[in-house]
């Protein structure tokens, strides 16, 4: 290994695609977990992962996530000052063929370059100790190891692999890895966690060619169609959009499946950080800081002889009396209930909203836009009525309807309306028309949010009654 190799600055992959069901209704798959200021205020998990990545020891990031997702992932990694390639999913296929995407795209940089694939849903307690942490086991990685994280269990959870410890490796700190071992039952957990083993978190260092290479032996349709993928992808704006049908002919396949669990060049270090994966409502209650009652109470709330409950409201007030060991949520279209210990089944019962056909199981209230966002406030036969947020600089498309008028108030900064080819400014307090059928666009051109309301007025009020003539962020 040269000195040149070691002092290679790391590759990101951050994987960015996943959709978060298990923290209904606040993570829906219009906006899940990784995207939203769940943890820290004013800061998604995203956006946390991100700057833990972004000190000298480490390349601009590879982001990985999904079509819908694109401008969201964009405009956080702009509010952060980080930019990096955003790599766009035309659909989910699990995480081998993702890091496969992250592995030839890191490979151009240098072949043996190292990457760290990571999640951009958890939670580290100590940056610092991650970032060393991810030094120790570069190390190992560029002595051809695919190194993980392997976290100290706090408890004997259900929740998680484990990994049992091998040989010490030459690499300080970093052992061979003996064995993955799946979710196992609460007496084999206890064990295990007696035995010294620790949990998979699922964060991997490996020099770009040796993964690959493994990805060859033992999962080539993956590899393949990551190739194909990567190879016929398409520039659009910012953002490297893979080849759809090639993508779509890799396995559906988790990476700790295809390779982590076969190969023997399997390391890990010991992780010196706190973790957690915040994948239920009851994992998010403790990292959160309780009050002396046990409680955890996020927004307007209020508790009577309540203990180690967890209440969150993004909107109603939400009152909760005499009861323990609960989760409680509230957002503005729909309110969870559940035991603390069964949080883990709200992936189940949003699958089952899902079957009754309700919009909430995946939709929020609250839709973003590449300009910024919308919110109904209400509905009914022949109107709906918007509240509308664009950024500054934000332009909504060009664009006509065939079924519906639009007035817009202007309720905060100024906004550019352009109607049939006609532009004029409106403060506060003054109101655009728009007739069936005209041509026109917003634009926010001051340096503060524009605020809008949108009454629509016809026979038809639908989202597909939008036909765009041209557009900024090319969705027309």
């Amino acid at each position: 290994m040269s000195n040149s190799a070691s002092t290679t600055p790391i590759v990101p992959v951050i994987m960015a695609g996943g959709s978060g069901t298990r923290l209904w209704p606040v993570s829906r798959e219009t906006m899940p977990k990784q995207f939203i200021a769940i943890v820290e205020d004013g800061m998604s998990t995203f956006q946390t992962a991100l700057r833990r990545v972004s000190g000298p020891e480490f390349s601009a990031p590879i982001v990985v996530t999904g079509e819908e997702f694109r401008f969201v992932a964009a405009v956080q990694m702009q509010a952060l000052g980080i930019t990096g390639e955003i790599v766009l999913e035309p659909e989910r296929r699990d995480s081998a063929a993702a890091v496969a995407v992250g592995a030839l795209i890191a490979a151009r940089q240098a072949p043996d370059v190292v990457c760290l694939v990571m999640a951009a849903d958890h939670v580290v307690h100590d940056d610092a100790a991650f970032v060393s942490d991810c030094l120790a086991a570069a190390e190992a990685a560029r002595d051809g190891r695919i190194m993980t994280l392997g976290i100290v269990p706090t408890r004997a959870s259900t929740a998680y692999g484990y990994i049992e410890l091998g040989e010490p490796l030459a690499s300080p700190g970093a052992h061979a890895l003996a064995r993955f071992v799946e979710k196992p039952d609460s007496a084999r957990a206890e064990a295990y966690v007696e035995a010294g083993f620790l949990w998979n978190c699922g964060n991997f260092l490996f020099a770009a060619d040796t993964m690959i290479e493994e990805l060859a032996e033992r999962a080539p349709e993956v590899l393949e169609a990551a190739r194909e993928a990567v190879a016929s992808g398409a520039r659009d704006l910012d953002f490297l959009r893979l080849d759809a049908q090639a993508f779509r002919a890799a396995p559906k396949i988790s990476i700790d499946y295809a390779v982590m669990e076969k190969t023997a060049r399997a390391g890990v270090v010991r992780a010196s950080f706190g973790w957690s994966d915040v994948g239920t409502w009851d994992s998010l209650y403790e990292v959160k800081p309780a009050d002396e009652q046990g409680n955890v109470l996020e927004g307007p709330v209020s508790v009577l002889g309540t203990r180690n409950s967890m209440v969150r409201s993004e909107g109603p007030l939400t009152a909760v009396v005499g009861l323990e060991d609960l989760v409680v949520v509230a957002t503005p279209d729909a309110v969870l209930v559940a035991a603390r210990d069964e949080a883990g089944r709200v992936k189940d019962l949003v699958a089952q909203l899902i079957g009754q056909g309700h919009a909430q199981a995946t939709e929020h209230l609250r839709i973003h836009r590449p300009w910024g966002w919308y919110q109904r406030i209400d509905i009914g036969d022949r109107f709906q009525v918007k509240h509308i947020c664009v950024n500054p600089g934000g332009t909504l498309s060009l664009q006509r309807h065939h079924h519906r008028a639009e007035h817009w108030v202007v309720v905060h900064g100024t906004a550019e309306v352009t109607i049939d080819g006609e532009v004029k400014l409106y403060h506060e307090n003054e109101a655009a028309y728009l007739p069936i059928g005209c041509v026109h666009r917003m634009r926010n051109p001051g340096k503060i949010a524009l605020k809008i309301i949108e009454v629509q007025v016809g026979s038809y009020t639908g989202e597909d009654d939008i036909v765009r003539i041209e557009d900024v962020y090319a969705r027309a």
